[in-house]
């Protein structure tokens, strides 16, 4: 499943608030920060807000520079991003704001909330019918798959914050930190309670915006079971960019391996090669960094590049089975490995057998591939 870089933006009191409880809205942030969330729209495929943040703040969510919309049109983008809303309910009113401005919309529901929304909308607006429910998985692979959305900016409101982080699908989190008090706890939250992945999110990003600090975060915890999250993509990254790194060989694919643990703390990384070992593979040199029986490693996770090995000539033991035996239970990989070197070489069903849960993202295949172009390209003609 293809899915969009997911974005979360928001401005917030000291005291963690998204608004107060007056009849107008509260502006936490200053024309220096409007300005840069307007860049940020910009730079979006699509924009996304929740139901009850339609309904309380009737937003119209459009670009508002000028100069930023032309460069839209010059790259060959819509004048504005797509604008979307959840509703599980279906119950909108067609009169707002932000049905009627900017370029094209759509709103994900419910089989039940499609029918109540039926013709009661402009009709070039796209009602997408997900089922008797609405999940966040589905609406995040309409998006990429069907409406080609790379890069998905949601602003708000705080359940939607919520429920995304809680699943493991926001790939950034943006937080304006506005220098005043609200105090109310009638007042909305920018996070709810419930149980959030584990550890410590990574600041990427620190920077004052007027009277404003902007802090960027990004997720670092793996998933679990056979759902990617964000975090998972973020790592499979890294795996791809260390296999780059490895000495070119005309008999050995270049792999590259990150081993994290369940709080997102980084535990090993390695790539294939290394250290000037000819044979070495990346999960193996990765594994070996690390103490046998480290009690991380059974709620940690590998991510390599290509499927960790099932058989190899060069070493007894092959990857899939060192993964195993280190009493890893989790793999994500981006590239089944193809007969080249091995036939049938299906590490992958390997770990499924014994029990790990493996997650294949070939949207970073070709990625995985680009290191090993010269193994893959079809033999010259005479």
């Amino acid at each position: 499943m293809t899915q969009p870089y997911v974005l979360l933006s928001a401005a917030v009191s000291l005291d963690g608030y998204l608004d107060d409880t007056g009849p107008e809205r509260l502006l936490l942030s200053g024309p220096e920060d409007f300005d840069r969330v307007d860049e940020v729209r910009a730079g979006s495929d699509a924009i996304l807000v929740g139901a009850g943040t339609l309904r309380t703040d009737n937003p119209r969510l459009l670009v508002n520079s000028a100069e930023r919309r032309a460069a839209r049109v010059a790259a060959g983008l819509p004048e504005y991003p797509l604008k979307v809303t959840v509703s599980a309910s279906g119950d909108l009113d067609p009169a707002a704001a932000f049905w009627h401005t900017g370029g094209e919309k759509a709103v994900c529901t419910t089989d039940e909330g499609a029918r109540r929304l039926r013709g009661r909308l402009p009709a070039d607006i796209e009602v997408v019918a997900l089922g008797p429910e609405v999940e966040w998985r589905a609406v995040l692979a309409h998006l990429g798959e069907r409406r080609g959305v790379r890069r998905l900016m949601v602003e708000g409101g705080g359940l939607v914050h919520t429920q995304l982080l809680r699943q493991g699908l926001a790939d950034e989190l943006q937080l304006a930190l506005a220098p005043l008090f609200v105090g109310d706890t009638a007042a909305p939250r920018m996070f709810g309670p419930g149980a959030y992945p584990p550890g410590r999110m990574r600041l990427v990003e620190t920077r004052q915006v007027g009277d404003v600090v902007l802090m960027r975060y990004v997720p670092t915890a793996p998933g679990t079971g056979p759902l990617a999250t964000a975090a998972d993509r973020r790592w499979l990254e890294e795996a791809c960019a260390l296999a780059a790194q490895c000495p070119p060989s005309r008999t050995a694919f270049s792999v590259g391996a990150v081993i994290v643990a369940a709080d997102g703390t980084e535990l090993a990384r390695a790539h294939s090669r290394e250290g000037g070992d000819p044979v070495v593979h990346a999960e193996e040199a990765a594994l070996a960094k690390l103490a046998a029986g480290d009690p991380r490693l059974a709620g940690a996770t590998v991510y390599s590049s290509l499927e960790p090995c099932a058989r190899r000539a060069s070493r007894p033991a092959p990857c899939s089975r060192l993964i195993l035996d280190a009493g890893v239970r989790r793999v994500v990989t981006a590239w089944c490995e193809p007969d080249t070197f091995v036939a049938a070489a299906d590490g992958n069903a390997v770990l499924a057998a014994r029990g790990a849960d493996v997650v294949l993202l070939p949207e970073y295949e070709a990625l995985a591939q680009a290191p090993n172009a010269h193994l893959l390209a079809p033999p010259a003609h005479p």
